[in-house]
Protein backbone atom coordinates (compact mmCIF):
# COMPACT_ATOMS: atom_id res chain seq x y z
CA UNK A 1 0.00 0.00 0.00
CA UNK A 2 1.28 3.53 -0.76
CA UNK A 3 1.38 5.11 2.80
CA UNK A 4 0.19 8.68 2.56
CA UNK A 5 3.24 11.27 2.92
CA UNK A 6 1.70 13.14 5.97
CA UNK A 7 0.92 9.55 7.68
CA UNK A 8 2.59 9.16 11.10
CA UNK A 9 1.63 6.86 14.16
CA UNK A 10 0.64 10.19 16.01
CA UNK A 11 -2.13 11.00 13.47
CA UNK A 12 -5.14 9.06 13.71
CA UNK A 13 -5.14 9.01 10.08
CA UNK A 14 -1.91 6.49 10.24
CA UNK A 15 -3.80 4.62 12.84
CA UNK A 16 -6.59 3.85 9.96
CA UNK A 17 -4.19 3.11 7.45
CA UNK A 18 -2.45 0.87 9.88
CA UNK A 19 -5.75 -0.82 11.45
CA UNK A 20 -5.13 -4.60 10.69
CA UNK A 21 -8.85 -5.15 9.36
CA UNK A 22 -8.19 -2.90 6.40
CA UNK A 23 -5.39 -5.10 5.43
CA UNK A 24 -7.46 -8.31 6.10
CA UNK A 25 -10.06 -6.74 3.88
CA UNK A 26 -8.23 -5.99 1.29
CA UNK A 27 -6.70 -9.47 0.62
CA UNK A 28 -10.44 -10.98 1.13
CA UNK A 29 -11.29 -8.91 -1.78
CA UNK A 30 -8.28 -9.07 -3.84
CA UNK A 31 -8.74 -12.88 -3.39
CA UNK A 32 -12.35 -12.45 -4.64
CA UNK A 33 -11.28 -10.33 -7.51
CA UNK A 34 -9.00 -13.03 -8.79
CA UNK A 35 -10.84 -16.11 -8.67
CA UNK A 36 -13.52 -14.61 -11.18
CA UNK A 37 -11.52 -12.53 -13.19
CA UNK A 38 -8.95 -15.46 -14.06
CA UNK A 39 -12.08 -16.78 -15.57
CA UNK A 40 -11.83 -14.19 -18.18
CA UNK A 41 -9.03 -15.38 -20.42
CA UNK A 42 -9.66 -15.94 -23.87
CA UNK A 43 -11.44 -13.82 -26.92
CA UNK A 44 -15.48 -15.90 -26.71
CA UNK A 45 -18.67 -14.17 -28.91
CA UNK A 46 -21.61 -12.84 -27.20
CA UNK A 47 -24.24 -15.17 -25.60
CA UNK A 48 -27.03 -15.26 -27.53
CA UNK A 49 -29.07 -14.45 -24.36
CA UNK A 50 -27.99 -11.58 -23.59
CA UNK A 51 -28.08 -9.86 -27.19
CA UNK A 52 -31.37 -8.32 -26.95
CA UNK A 53 -30.90 -6.60 -23.20
CA UNK A 54 -27.63 -5.41 -24.41
CA UNK A 55 -28.90 -4.19 -27.49
CA UNK A 56 -31.25 -2.31 -25.57
CA UNK A 57 -28.99 -0.79 -23.25
CA UNK A 58 -26.97 0.44 -26.03
CA UNK A 59 -30.12 2.40 -28.03
CA UNK A 60 -31.00 3.80 -23.87
CA UNK A 61 -27.07 5.13 -23.40
CA UNK A 62 -27.39 6.46 -27.16
CA UNK A 63 -30.56 8.60 -25.94
CA UNK A 64 -28.79 9.54 -22.88
CA UNK A 65 -25.60 11.22 -23.67
CA UNK A 66 -26.98 12.11 -27.04
CA UNK A 67 -25.17 10.16 -29.65
CA UNK A 68 -24.11 6.46 -30.25
CA UNK A 69 -20.56 5.27 -28.55
CA UNK A 70 -18.08 4.13 -31.06
CA UNK A 71 -18.12 0.42 -30.25
CA UNK A 72 -20.81 -0.86 -28.97
CA UNK A 73 -19.30 -1.15 -25.59
CA UNK A 74 -20.25 -1.32 -22.42
CA UNK A 75 -18.74 -3.57 -20.22
CA UNK A 76 -19.60 -6.01 -17.37
CA UNK A 77 -16.99 -4.15 -14.89
CA UNK A 78 -15.03 -7.38 -14.62
CA UNK A 79 -11.79 -8.03 -16.91
CA UNK A 80 -8.25 -9.35 -16.39
CA UNK A 81 -5.37 -7.73 -17.66
CA UNK A 82 -5.83 -6.47 -21.21
CA UNK A 83 -9.20 -8.87 -21.48
CA UNK A 84 -12.47 -7.15 -20.99
CA UNK A 85 -16.14 -8.66 -20.86
CA UNK A 86 -18.78 -6.97 -21.61
CA UNK A 87 -22.35 -6.86 -20.80
CA UNK A 88 -23.27 -9.19 -23.85
CA UNK A 89 -21.00 -11.93 -22.23
CA UNK A 90 -18.45 -11.23 -25.51
CA UNK A 91 -14.70 -10.86 -24.19
CA UNK A 92 -12.32 -8.73 -26.09
CA UNK A 93 -9.03 -8.25 -25.77
CA UNK A 94 -8.87 -4.96 -25.18
CA UNK A 95 -5.22 -3.40 -27.31
CA UNK A 96 -6.84 0.65 -27.24
CA UNK A 97 -7.68 0.86 -23.31
CA UNK A 98 -9.81 3.95 -23.79
CA UNK A 99 -7.22 5.47 -25.91
CA UNK A 100 -4.26 4.44 -23.66
CA UNK A 101 -6.25 5.20 -20.27
CA UNK A 102 -5.89 1.65 -18.82
CA UNK A 103 -2.44 1.27 -18.31
CA UNK A 104 -3.03 -1.66 -16.34
CA UNK A 105 -5.70 -3.52 -18.30
CA UNK A 106 -8.47 -4.51 -16.80
CA UNK A 107 -9.33 -5.09 -13.07
CA UNK A 108 -5.72 -5.01 -11.91
CA UNK A 109 -5.55 -6.40 -8.39
CA UNK A 110 -3.19 -2.88 -7.60
CA UNK A 111 -5.76 -0.90 -8.88
CA UNK A 112 -8.00 -2.16 -6.12
CA UNK A 113 -5.60 -1.69 -3.74
CA UNK A 114 -5.28 1.54 -4.46
CA UNK A 115 -8.72 2.23 -4.92
CA UNK A 116 -9.40 1.12 -1.63
CA UNK A 117 -7.14 3.68 0.23
CA UNK A 118 -8.96 6.47 -1.75
CA UNK A 119 -12.16 5.18 -0.50
CA UNK A 120 -10.40 5.84 3.21
CA UNK A 121 -9.48 9.41 2.42
CA UNK A 122 -11.56 12.19 3.27
CA UNK A 123 -12.53 13.55 0.01
CA UNK A 124 -12.73 11.86 -3.28
CA UNK A 125 -11.63 15.09 -5.55
CA UNK A 126 -8.74 16.67 -4.73
CA UNK A 127 -8.40 20.35 -5.80
CA UNK A 128 -7.45 24.41 -5.28
CA UNK A 129 -8.41 24.34 -2.12
CA UNK A 130 -8.28 20.84 -0.93
CA UNK A 131 -4.77 18.85 -1.77
CA UNK A 132 -4.43 15.75 0.26
CA UNK A 133 -0.63 13.81 0.84
CA UNK A 134 -1.49 12.24 -2.77
CA UNK A 135 -1.41 15.34 -4.98
CA UNK A 136 2.67 16.16 -3.43
CA UNK A 137 3.57 12.83 -4.01
CA UNK A 138 2.48 12.79 -7.72
CA UNK A 139 3.80 16.08 -8.49
CA UNK A 140 7.20 15.25 -6.57
CA UNK A 141 7.11 11.89 -8.38
CA UNK A 142 6.28 13.53 -12.19
CA UNK A 143 8.84 16.11 -11.79
CA UNK A 144 11.87 13.43 -10.69
CA UNK A 145 11.16 11.54 -13.66
CA UNK A 146 10.80 14.38 -15.74
CA UNK A 147 14.59 15.52 -14.76
CA UNK A 148 16.53 12.37 -14.96
CA UNK A 149 18.33 13.25 -17.51
CA UNK A 150 18.76 16.99 -17.20
CA UNK A 151 15.21 18.79 -18.40
CA UNK A 152 14.93 21.95 -16.08
CA UNK A 153 10.79 21.33 -14.50
CA UNK A 154 10.88 22.53 -11.35
CA UNK A 155 6.83 22.72 -10.97
CA UNK A 156 3.61 20.25 -11.95
CA UNK A 157 0.05 21.05 -11.70
CA UNK A 158 -2.26 18.90 -11.76
CA UNK A 159 -5.39 18.48 -14.02
CA UNK A 160 -8.47 16.24 -14.71
CA UNK A 161 -7.92 16.42 -18.44
CA UNK A 162 -5.25 16.31 -21.30
CA UNK A 163 -7.03 19.06 -22.70
CA UNK A 164 -6.70 21.03 -19.48
CA UNK A 165 -3.60 20.20 -19.25
CA UNK A 166 -2.46 21.65 -23.12
CA UNK A 167 -4.67 24.68 -22.11
CA UNK A 168 -2.94 25.34 -18.91
CA UNK A 169 1.00 24.58 -20.85
CA UNK A 170 -0.83 27.57 -23.78
CA UNK A 171 -2.01 29.77 -20.60
CA UNK A 172 1.96 29.63 -19.46
CA UNK A 173 3.33 30.02 -22.70
CA UNK A 174 1.11 33.21 -24.38
CA UNK A 175 1.55 34.89 -20.28
CA UNK A 176 4.92 34.29 -20.13
CA UNK A 177 5.66 35.51 -24.05
CA UNK A 178 2.79 38.46 -23.83
CA UNK A 179 1.95 39.96 -25.73
CA UNK A 180 3.10 37.00 -28.63
CA UNK A 181 0.12 35.79 -29.35
CA UNK A 182 0.35 32.84 -32.28
CA UNK A 183 0.97 28.99 -32.32
CA UNK A 184 3.08 27.12 -34.38
CA UNK A 185 2.16 23.37 -34.82
CA UNK A 186 2.39 20.33 -36.96
CA UNK A 187 0.58 19.26 -39.82
CA UNK A 188 -2.16 16.43 -38.76
CA UNK A 189 -1.47 16.99 -34.89
CA UNK A 190 -4.33 16.41 -32.30
CA UNK A 191 -4.05 18.71 -29.38
CA UNK A 192 -7.79 17.97 -27.84
CA UNK A 193 -11.27 19.44 -28.72
CA UNK A 194 -11.57 22.47 -26.28
CA UNK A 195 -12.17 25.85 -28.08
CA UNK A 196 -8.73 26.76 -28.11
CA UNK A 197 -7.20 22.97 -28.74
CA UNK A 198 -9.72 22.38 -31.56
CA UNK A 199 -7.65 25.88 -33.78
CA UNK A 200 -4.03 23.46 -32.75
CA UNK A 201 -6.09 20.68 -34.06
CA UNK A 202 -5.55 20.10 -37.95
CA UNK A 203 -8.61 18.71 -38.56
CA UNK A 204 -11.37 21.30 -40.17
CA UNK A 205 -14.18 18.86 -38.83
CA UNK A 206 -13.25 19.52 -35.58
CA UNK A 207 -13.83 23.07 -35.67
CA UNK A 208 -17.03 22.89 -37.91
CA UNK A 209 -19.78 25.61 -36.08
CA UNK A 210 -16.77 27.16 -33.43
CA UNK A 211 -15.65 29.98 -33.79
CA UNK A 212 -11.94 31.06 -34.16
CA UNK A 213 -9.73 31.85 -30.98
CA UNK A 214 -6.03 31.66 -31.57
CA UNK A 215 -3.54 32.48 -35.16
CA UNK A 216 -2.05 28.65 -35.63
CA UNK A 217 0.50 28.14 -38.71
CA UNK A 218 1.09 24.72 -39.29
CA UNK A 219 4.92 23.17 -40.75
CA UNK A 220 5.35 19.62 -42.59
CA UNK A 221 5.35 17.18 -39.48
CA UNK A 222 8.46 14.43 -40.05
CA UNK A 223 7.30 11.70 -42.31
CA UNK A 224 9.23 7.96 -43.12
CA UNK A 225 8.34 8.45 -46.74
CA UNK A 226 10.49 11.34 -47.15
CA UNK A 227 12.85 11.85 -44.02
CA UNK A 228 14.51 14.54 -45.34
CA UNK A 229 11.96 16.56 -47.68
CA UNK A 230 9.79 16.71 -44.87
CA UNK A 231 12.28 17.53 -42.56
CA UNK A 232 13.75 20.55 -44.42
CA UNK A 233 10.47 21.23 -45.36
CA UNK A 234 9.60 22.04 -41.80
CA UNK A 235 13.13 23.93 -41.43
CA UNK A 236 11.99 26.43 -43.69
CA UNK A 237 8.69 26.81 -43.07
CA UNK A 238 9.56 27.52 -39.62
CA UNK A 239 12.34 29.98 -40.42
CA UNK A 240 9.78 31.68 -43.08
CA UNK A 241 7.15 32.20 -40.35
CA UNK A 242 9.04 33.52 -37.96
CA UNK A 243 10.38 35.93 -40.76
CA UNK A 244 6.67 36.66 -41.54
CA UNK A 245 5.39 36.93 -37.90
CA UNK A 246 8.28 38.50 -35.97
CA UNK A 247 7.92 38.50 -32.46
CA UNK A 248 4.69 36.77 -32.34
CA UNK A 249 5.12 33.19 -31.44
CA UNK A 250 4.68 32.58 -28.24
CA UNK A 251 4.91 28.67 -28.62
CA UNK A 252 5.94 25.50 -30.53
CA UNK A 253 3.79 22.61 -29.99
CA UNK A 254 5.16 19.59 -30.73
CA UNK A 255 3.58 15.69 -30.38
CA UNK A 256 6.93 13.85 -30.65
CA UNK A 257 4.69 10.68 -31.99
CA UNK A 258 1.70 11.81 -34.31
CA UNK A 259 -1.07 10.69 -32.01
CA UNK A 260 -4.03 11.31 -34.07
CA UNK A 261 -2.55 11.75 -37.15
CA UNK A 262 -1.05 8.06 -37.56
CA UNK A 263 1.59 7.13 -35.11
CA UNK A 264 4.54 8.54 -37.05
CA UNK A 265 7.48 9.31 -34.38
CA UNK A 266 10.16 11.88 -35.77
CA UNK A 267 13.56 11.78 -35.16
CA UNK A 268 16.32 13.99 -32.85
CA UNK A 269 17.58 15.53 -36.05
CA UNK A 270 14.19 16.86 -36.83
CA UNK A 271 13.01 17.67 -33.76
CA UNK A 272 16.45 19.15 -32.22
CA UNK A 273 16.35 21.78 -35.61
CA UNK A 274 12.99 22.98 -35.04
CA UNK A 275 13.59 23.32 -31.25
CA UNK A 276 16.85 25.23 -32.06
CA UNK A 277 15.41 27.64 -34.27
CA UNK A 278 12.75 28.66 -31.52
CA UNK A 279 15.03 29.00 -28.76
CA UNK A 280 17.24 31.37 -30.81
CA UNK A 281 13.78 33.39 -31.44
CA UNK A 282 12.61 33.37 -27.94
CA UNK A 283 9.71 30.94 -28.32
CA UNK A 284 9.00 28.35 -26.25
CA UNK A 285 8.73 24.43 -26.88
CA UNK A 286 5.77 22.71 -25.39
CA UNK A 287 6.08 18.93 -25.42
CA UNK A 288 2.65 17.06 -25.08
CA UNK A 289 2.82 13.50 -23.57
CA UNK A 290 -0.65 12.92 -23.11
CA UNK A 291 -0.88 9.93 -25.14
CA UNK A 292 3.53 8.97 -25.22
CA UNK A 293 4.12 9.32 -21.56
CA UNK A 294 5.28 5.68 -20.47
CA UNK A 295 4.83 4.46 -24.24
CA UNK A 296 8.37 4.56 -25.05
CA UNK A 297 11.98 3.81 -24.29
CA UNK A 298 12.12 6.19 -20.99
CA UNK A 299 9.51 7.49 -19.57
CA UNK A 300 8.89 11.03 -21.48
CA UNK A 301 9.27 10.69 -25.18
CA UNK A 302 11.29 14.26 -25.30
CA UNK A 303 13.43 11.69 -23.16
CA UNK A 304 13.51 9.26 -25.77
CA UNK A 305 14.32 11.46 -28.51
CA UNK A 306 17.53 13.64 -26.31
CA UNK A 307 15.30 16.28 -26.96
CA UNK A 308 15.65 17.44 -22.86
CA UNK A 309 17.45 20.79 -22.99
CA UNK A 310 14.67 22.12 -25.12
CA UNK A 311 11.74 21.13 -22.91
CA UNK A 312 10.20 24.18 -21.59
CA UNK A 313 6.53 22.94 -20.68
CA UNK A 314 5.27 19.63 -20.49
CA UNK A 315 2.07 18.06 -20.88
CA UNK A 316 1.01 14.22 -20.04
CA UNK A 317 -2.17 12.34 -18.99
CA UNK A 318 -3.84 9.32 -20.07
CA UNK A 319 -1.50 6.70 -18.13
CA UNK A 320 -1.19 8.33 -14.84
CA UNK A 321 -4.86 8.67 -14.54
CA UNK A 322 -4.93 12.86 -13.69
CA UNK A 323 -2.85 14.73 -15.70
CA UNK A 324 -0.14 17.60 -15.32
CA UNK A 325 1.26 20.15 -17.01
CA UNK A 326 5.05 20.73 -15.38
CA UNK A 327 7.21 23.76 -16.23
CA UNK A 328 9.85 25.74 -15.22
CA UNK A 329 10.30 28.32 -12.71
CA UNK A 330 11.15 30.89 -14.85
CA UNK A 331 7.59 30.53 -16.43
CA UNK A 332 5.75 30.81 -13.17
CA UNK A 333 3.19 33.18 -14.04
CA UNK A 334 2.80 36.17 -11.99
CA UNK A 335 -0.63 35.89 -11.65
CA UNK A 336 -3.66 34.25 -11.10
CA UNK A 337 -4.07 32.22 -14.37
CA UNK A 338 -3.26 28.63 -13.42
CA UNK A 339 -6.48 27.82 -10.89
CA UNK A 340 -8.75 24.63 -10.82
CA UNK A 341 -11.48 23.84 -8.59
CA UNK A 342 -10.55 19.90 -9.16
CA UNK A 343 -7.03 19.12 -10.32
CA UNK A 344 -8.04 15.26 -10.02
CA UNK A 345 -10.23 12.46 -7.94
CA UNK A 346 -7.88 11.17 -5.24
CA UNK A 347 -8.68 7.54 -6.40
CA UNK A 348 -6.84 8.69 -9.89
CA UNK A 349 -3.91 9.54 -8.08
CA UNK A 350 -3.66 6.63 -5.90
CA UNK A 351 -3.98 4.57 -9.01
CA UNK A 352 -1.36 6.67 -11.09
CA UNK A 353 1.04 6.43 -8.02
CA UNK A 354 0.39 2.48 -8.57
CA UNK A 355 0.56 2.46 -12.36
CA UNK A 356 3.81 4.44 -12.10
CA UNK A 357 5.21 1.60 -9.47
CA UNK A 358 4.40 -1.17 -11.94
CA UNK A 359 5.82 0.68 -14.97
CA UNK A 360 9.14 0.79 -12.95
CA UNK A 361 8.84 -2.68 -11.36
CA UNK A 362 8.43 -4.23 -15.07
CA UNK A 363 11.28 -2.59 -16.09
CA UNK A 364 9.13 -1.13 -18.82
CA UNK A 365 11.89 1.53 -19.79
CA UNK A 366 15.55 1.15 -21.09
CA UNK A 367 16.73 0.68 -24.65
CA UNK A 368 16.02 -2.90 -24.02
CA UNK A 369 12.81 -2.55 -21.36
CA UNK A 370 9.58 -4.01 -21.69
CA UNK A 371 8.28 -1.49 -23.88
CA UNK A 372 10.78 -1.39 -26.90
CA UNK A 373 10.94 -5.62 -26.55
CA UNK A 374 7.02 -5.96 -26.74
CA UNK A 375 7.05 -3.29 -29.50
CA UNK A 376 9.88 -5.64 -31.75
CA UNK A 377 7.84 -8.67 -30.96
CA UNK A 378 4.82 -6.83 -32.23
CA UNK A 379 6.05 -5.02 -35.29
CA UNK A 380 7.60 -8.50 -36.41
CA UNK A 381 4.80 -10.46 -36.32
CA UNK A 382 3.00 -7.46 -38.51
CA UNK A 383 5.80 -7.33 -40.89
CA UNK A 384 5.52 -11.26 -40.78
CA UNK A 385 1.92 -10.94 -41.88
CA UNK A 386 2.48 -7.95 -44.34
CA UNK A 387 5.27 -10.56 -46.30
CA UNK A 388 2.47 -12.96 -45.90
CA UNK A 389 -0.39 -11.14 -47.37
CA UNK A 390 1.26 -8.36 -49.92
CA UNK A 391 -1.29 -5.24 -50.11
CA UNK A 392 -3.65 -6.31 -47.25
CA UNK A 393 -0.97 -4.41 -44.53
CA UNK A 394 2.27 -2.85 -44.52
CA UNK A 395 4.09 -0.22 -42.25
CA UNK A 396 5.42 2.11 -40.57
CA UNK A 397 4.58 0.29 -37.16
CA UNK A 398 4.79 2.99 -34.51
CA UNK A 399 7.22 3.28 -31.73
CA UNK A 400 7.10 1.53 -28.40
CA UNK A 401 3.99 0.90 -26.99
CA UNK A 402 2.31 2.96 -29.75
CA UNK A 403 1.66 0.44 -32.75
CA UNK A 404 0.21 1.06 -35.92
CA UNK A 405 -0.41 -0.83 -39.72
CA UNK A 406 -2.07 0.56 -42.93
CA UNK A 407 -5.13 -1.54 -43.79
CA UNK A 408 -4.78 -2.13 -47.84
CA UNK A 409 -4.50 1.11 -49.47
CA UNK A 410 -5.25 3.14 -46.15
CA UNK A 411 -8.60 4.20 -48.05
CA UNK A 412 -10.89 5.70 -45.11
CA UNK A 413 -13.86 3.07 -45.82
CA UNK A 414 -11.48 0.29 -46.26
CA UNK A 415 -9.33 1.19 -42.47
CA UNK A 416 -13.18 1.00 -40.76
CA UNK A 417 -14.22 -2.15 -42.13
CA UNK A 418 -11.10 -3.52 -41.13
CA UNK A 419 -11.93 -1.77 -37.96
CA UNK A 420 -15.06 -3.12 -37.31
CA UNK A 421 -14.16 -6.70 -38.48
CA UNK A 422 -10.99 -6.81 -35.71
CA UNK A 423 -14.00 -5.25 -33.14
CA UNK A 424 -16.46 -8.31 -34.07
CA UNK A 425 -13.46 -10.91 -33.92
CA UNK A 426 -12.95 -9.94 -30.85
CA UNK A 427 -9.52 -7.65 -31.08
CA UNK A 428 -10.16 -3.65 -30.22
CA UNK A 429 -8.07 -1.01 -32.11
CA UNK A 430 -9.36 2.55 -33.65
CA UNK A 431 -8.38 4.48 -36.20
CA UNK A 432 -5.48 7.15 -36.66
CA UNK A 433 -4.63 9.65 -39.53
CA UNK A 434 -5.87 10.31 -42.73
CA UNK A 435 -4.18 9.57 -46.55
CA UNK A 436 -3.59 6.76 -45.53
CA UNK A 437 -6.03 5.75 -42.25
CA UNK A 438 -4.14 3.59 -40.34
CA UNK A 439 -5.06 1.00 -37.41
CA UNK A 440 -3.46 1.69 -34.04
CA UNK A 441 -3.04 0.04 -30.53
CA UNK A 442 -2.01 0.67 -27.43
CA UNK A 443 -1.87 -2.37 -25.97
CA UNK A 444 -1.35 -1.75 -21.72
CA UNK A 445 2.57 -1.44 -21.28
CA UNK A 446 2.29 -3.40 -17.38
CA UNK A 447 0.29 -6.29 -18.34
CA UNK A 448 0.78 -7.07 -22.27
CA UNK A 449 2.77 -10.22 -23.25
CA UNK A 450 4.00 -11.77 -26.24
CA UNK A 451 0.78 -14.34 -25.72
CA UNK A 452 -1.29 -11.61 -25.87
CA UNK A 453 0.29 -10.42 -28.93
CA UNK A 454 0.55 -13.42 -31.02
CA UNK A 455 -3.51 -13.62 -29.95
CA UNK A 456 -3.94 -10.05 -31.77
CA UNK A 457 -2.00 -10.96 -34.42
CA UNK A 458 -3.66 -14.25 -35.13
CA UNK A 459 -7.66 -11.99 -35.22
CA UNK A 460 -5.72 -9.81 -37.71
CA UNK A 461 -4.67 -12.51 -40.04
CA UNK A 462 -8.60 -13.77 -39.72
CA UNK A 463 -9.23 -10.17 -40.64
CA UNK A 464 -7.13 -10.34 -43.42
CA UNK A 465 -8.84 -13.42 -44.48
CA UNK A 466 -12.10 -13.35 -43.93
Amino acid sequence: MNQPILNHESLVSGELFSDPRIAQAKKLLSETLDDYSRKINAVRPPNPALVSQYKSALDRLAIARGGAPYFPYLTSGLGNGPFVELGDGSIKLDFIVGIGVHGMGHSHPLMLDATIDAGLEDTVMQGNLQHNSGSLAMCERLIGLANQQGAKLDHCLLSTSGAMANENSLKIAFHNRFPASRVICLDNCFAGRSLALAQLTDRPAYRAGLPKTLDVDFIPMFHPADPEGTTQGAIAGLKKLIARHPCQYACLWLELVAGEGGYYPGTKPYFEALCKICHENNILVIFDEVQTFSRLSQPFAFQHFELDAYADIVTLGKITQVCATLYGDSLKPKGPVLSQTFTGATASIRCGLAVLDELESKKCFGPNGWNMQRHQYFQGKLESLAQKYPGKICGPYGEGMMIAFTPGNGGADEAKDMLMRLYDLGLMGFLAGSNPNRIRFLPPPAVTTNEHIDLACSIIEKAITG
